[in-house]
């Protein structure tokens, strides 16, 4: 069934509830690419090393759920922003881990979903960061669920900057270095071409 080597269930959410301003509002998971919709290629990763996966929405609820998948909306309807997405599924899961991933970035598979399971019990750690070499991407993630109440603290006090909440957990960094390509995603119409015409 799954790639993950022990019997820990394992969630995965897929953050599709943002506005995607830059892609003129349009819902980015739901938008076609090589006659898919975006959405797909990470429920497909995430298919492979979980247990549960949720779709993260706060538009559109009902093409969401089409794909057969539980689809939860922020706590708020205020686009709270990535965190948001987050927090509803920590407080929607019983697992002891969630495994995060953007609904537009079409190359990052499963092995790649693992690597981060297995950096973060390799450490122990609170969570699993992906890098790229160069910079860090916060939104793929593996991260304990004990996390919720702190991550609900940090939101009620008003902060939503993901690197700024990270940065205080144990966390480990891995690194992708040799394939940057993965983390390649979708903001607008001009990159949806370019990425199609290849």
């Amino acid at each position: 069934m799954a790639l993950q080597t022990n019997n820990t269930p394992i969630a995965g959410v897929v953050l599709a509830g943002g506005r995607a301003t830059r892609m003129s509002e349009q819902d980015k998971g739901l938008i076609l690419f090589k006659n898919q919709p975006l959405i797909s290629y990470a429920l497909e990763a995430l298919s492979s090393v979980c247990h549960h996966t949720y779709i993260n929405a706060n538009r559109n609820l009902s093409a969401y759920e089409e794909f057969g998948l539980v689809v939860i909306c922020d706590l708020t309807q205020s686009f709270d922003g990535p965190l948001a997405g987050i927090l509803t599924t920590l407080l929607h899961t019983d697992t002891e881990l969630l495994v995060v991933i953007p609904c537009d970035t079409p190359f990052f598979k499963a092995e790649h979903l693992q690597r981060l399971l297995d950096s973060r019990a390799e450490y122990d750690a609170d969570i699993a960061i992906a890098f790229d070499g160069e910079q860090l991407h916060p939104l793929f993630l593996a991260l304990k669920t004990s996390l919720t109440e702190n991550l609900q603290d940090y939101l009620a006090s008003g902060q939503r900057k993901v690197s700024d909440w990270l940065r205080p957990l144990k966390s480990v960094t891995v690194d992708f270095s040799d394939e940057p390509n993965i983390f390649i995603n979708i903001n607008t119409s001009d990159e949806l071409a370019a990425l199609e015409a290849q």
